[in-house]
């Protein structure tokens, strides 16, 4: 039965997208079938790994709000053992649509109960908030990693989140662990980024992943291509991060890479 991971963090512009997108490639690229779900309305994760948001007929938000199969609205990407249930605008509004259905916050878990035997891990990208989504999102899953960017305000709201994380794991899932913190866009340079890796680490001391993900233009890039960055480049420093974190994922796992 396939691992659940959410990625989360209601703060935007941590790496959220950038995480899921490079996290399923490099799980693909170790040969564990991968799938990434794209629970955000702006489809990035979806354009990320190649396909055209305005090309999608069923998504995540059709599987929720309709009870459309999840098996028959995933689609293959262009990368081996990497396969995608895409997120298109509509999603926007299932927050809305959803307020009155019962079990609103099981709907992700319900939808992906058919698939989860398929696949060895399946990563949820959130969206940039705490809303009904995110809450389905870590309903469904098994634990979550918290994407933190080496910058200023980087604490600011991780309580709220852990705190949204505990009322999950009190009334909806009791299953749910944090995976771990991981800290991202990292400049060796700058003393604020050093400082906040300390400040990070002394508050969560074992939840931190030791894997940091650097500021790396290939990890920019590689959107536009619409490509993971281990396709873009794979001997950039960002795609050598997200499959040290990957197997760094296993290792805590004690799930043996091929």
């Amino acid at each position: 039965m396939g691992k659940i991971i959410s990625i989360a963090n209601q703060k935007g512009g941590v790496g959220k997208t950038t995480s899921a997108i490079n996290l399923a490639a490099s799980l693909a690229a170790l040969e564990f079938k991968t799938l990434i779900v794209d629970a955000d309305p702006q489809a990035n994760a979806t354009s990320g790994v190649g396909v055209d948001p305005k090309s999608v007929e069923v998504s995540i938000y059709e599987c929720m709000v309709d009870g459309a199969s999840a098996k028959e609205s995933i689609v293959e990407t262009q990368i081996k053992f990497l396969d995608l249930l895409p997120s298109h605008i509509d999603l926007v509004g299932a927050e809305v649509e959803m307020v009155n259905i019962e079990e609103r916050e099981e709907k992700m878990k319900q939808a992906l109960v058919e698939v989860r035997d398929d696949y060895d891990f399946i990563i949820i990208d959130c969206s940039p908030s705490l809303g009904l989504i995110t809450i389905n999102a870590l309903t469904a899953s098994d634990s979550v990693i918290v994407p933190v960017q080496c910058e200023y305000f980087a604490l600011e709201g991780l309580g709220k989140l852990l705190n949204t994380i505990k009322i999950i794991q009190t009334r909806l899932n009791p299953e749910l662990e944090i995976e771990g913190i991981l800290l991202t866009m990292y400049d060796v340079r700058l003393n604020l980024a050093n400082q906040v890796v300390e400040e990070v680490k002394m508050h969560f001391e074992s939840l931190v992943f030791d894997t940091m993900i650097p500021r790396n233009i290939k990890l920019s890039e590689s959107p536009g291509f619409g490509m993971p960055a281990i396709t873009h480049d794979a001997d950039s420093k960002g795609s050598i991060s997200y499959l040290n974190l990957a197997k760094e994922i296993l290792v805590r796992n004690e799930v043996k890479a091929a």
